[in-house]
């Protein structure tokens, strides 16, 4: 087997395609060899006997209709994985799950449409953990086999890891980009909620739930945004630097000390790179914000399942159905006091964020490096606040442990203001790549 580690940039990929330095037949064949040869250790992808002669015919197809390089879309010819919750015509929904295909059967969500429209072919479905909850799938780290890839995308995080494909939609509730891209050593970018349309995707918890990517790079993460999102509007280029924001209080009490101390290098390099950096205080009462937060999800999780539960809860995985009838467990007035506080939770974000002069908030994007074996997906804690509020965020490469498992920085931008939240995250990036171990 070649090396299981192998990111390949979008924007390389799509504008080879484009102009024809690579030819779509010819790179969906270097595709499928790579499947073939590395995703049986890494097994991101689901299973599918006729991938190889349907993304072969979907190859032939966008070259036959699109001759001409000059009238190529953006996405030509680049080999996409979707995560297993969102429909894709012609492709069975499973979801990680025992529950019949037909069950879960639904229209193709507006996200898939849009890659197709912008000329990008689907390589296949990538696991997730069952219906995006806390079961875990089969898939494991590139970086150590031995390793949880982090969930609940976890396939789509690993298949851009492997190089088996340069972009891949993932979706987030509360950690299920950040965290896997973390793990991974990837560029995990979860939109403002609502940013992407939700329709075709296997709701967990609607008020939460995003359909974001993953990508090598933030500059492949933008790329990705401009067909994903609604009304994106491209960053000028400038010399701006973001003022950056590090949580004052209990929340960062959360992370591993060896992460913790990789974030203070990581903070001090960003310093000596010429950022402003404050420590601001927030979450004074993280735990009892976090319930909140919890209360929805679950409650919403519980009524996204509620027939299907009932006609095969005997098909569940017992993780997955714990979540569910804790959510049963929730009243409707129990709702309504969590979305009263997850409102009030948001606008004292919102102002101590503005108060502050604060336009990234910067944290570990995980507690700590992938966790050895695959039961435990890791903990979702760093993201959750950041989630619950619908911000943007974005998890990019922030060097690795002595162990060589990758670690990531998790930046938070403003509400709406994703293109910006890239545009940073970039310098970032920069700055952050060059980390020794």
């Amino acid at each position: 087997m070649e090396d299981p580690v192998r990111t390949t940039s979008l924007l390389h990929v799509a504008e080879s395609l484009r102009t024809g330095a690579t030819g779509a037949p010819e790179h969906t064949d270097a595709t499928l060899r790579r499947i073939a040869d590395v995703d049986r250790a890494v097994r991101a992808f689901v299973d599918e006997p006729e991938r190889t002669e349907r993304l072969r015919a979907a190859a032939r197809d966008a070259a036959d209709r699109h001759p001409a390089p000059d009238t190529r879309p953006a996405l030509y010819g680049v080999p996409v994985g979707v995560k297993d919750i969102l429909h894709v015509d012609g492709l069975p929904t499973r979801a990680g799950s025992a529950l019949p295909a037909e069950e879960l059967a639904g229209p193709q969500a507006t996200a898939v449409s849009r890659l197709l429209a912008a000329g990008a072919l689907i390589a296949g479905k990538t696991v997730t953990a069952e219906f995006a909850v806390a079961a875990p799938g089969p898939t494991r780290n590139p970086h150590d086999l031995d390793h949880t890839p982090g969930g609940s995308s976890s396939g789509s995080a690993a298949a851009v890891a492997a190089g088996l494909v340069p972009l891949a939609l993932g979706t987030q509730t509360i950690a299920s980009l950040v965290r896997p891209a973390a793990y991974c050593g990837v560029v995990g970018f979860k939109p403002t909620h609502g940013r992407v349309p939700l329709d075709g995707v296997l709701p967990t918890s609607p008020s939460y739930d995003t359909v974001g990517t993953f990508t090598a790079t933030t500059a492949d993460a933008a790329l990705a945004a401009s067909v994903l999102c609604d009304d994106w509007r491209p960053e000028r280029v400038g010399d701006d630097r973001p003022v950056l924001a590090v949580p004052k209080g209990p929340y960062l009490g959360f992370t591993e000390p060896e992460a913790l101390a990789a974030f203070d290098r990581q903070v001090t390099a960003l310093r000596d790179a010429g950022y402003e950096i404050r420590e601001v205080p927030v979450f004074d009462d993280f735990e009892q914000d976090a319930f909140s937060l919890f209360v929805i999800n679950l409650y919403e999780l519980a009524r996204a399942h509620a027939d299907l539960f009932d006609r095969h809860a005997d098909r569940y995985d017992p993780r997955t159905a714990e979540a569910i009838l804790q959510g049963r467990t929730a009243q409707d007035s129990d709702y309504a006091d969590a979305l009263k506080a997850r409102d009030a939770f948001r606008d004292r974000l919102t102002e101590t964020t503005h108060g502050h002069g604060v336009d990234l908030w910067i944290t570990p994007a995980a507690t700590g490096p992938a966790p050895r074996g695959l039961d435990n997906a890791g903990d979702s804690v760093m993201s959750l606040p950041w989630s619950g509020a619908g911000l943007p965020i974005v998890s990019v490469p922030a060097g690795r442990t002595a162990e060589g498992l990758p670690l990531g920085l998790q930046c938070v931008g403003r509400t709406g203001e994703d293109e910006r939240l890239l545009r940073w995250a970039a310098d970032v990036e920069g700055v952050l790549g060059a980390l020794p171990l």
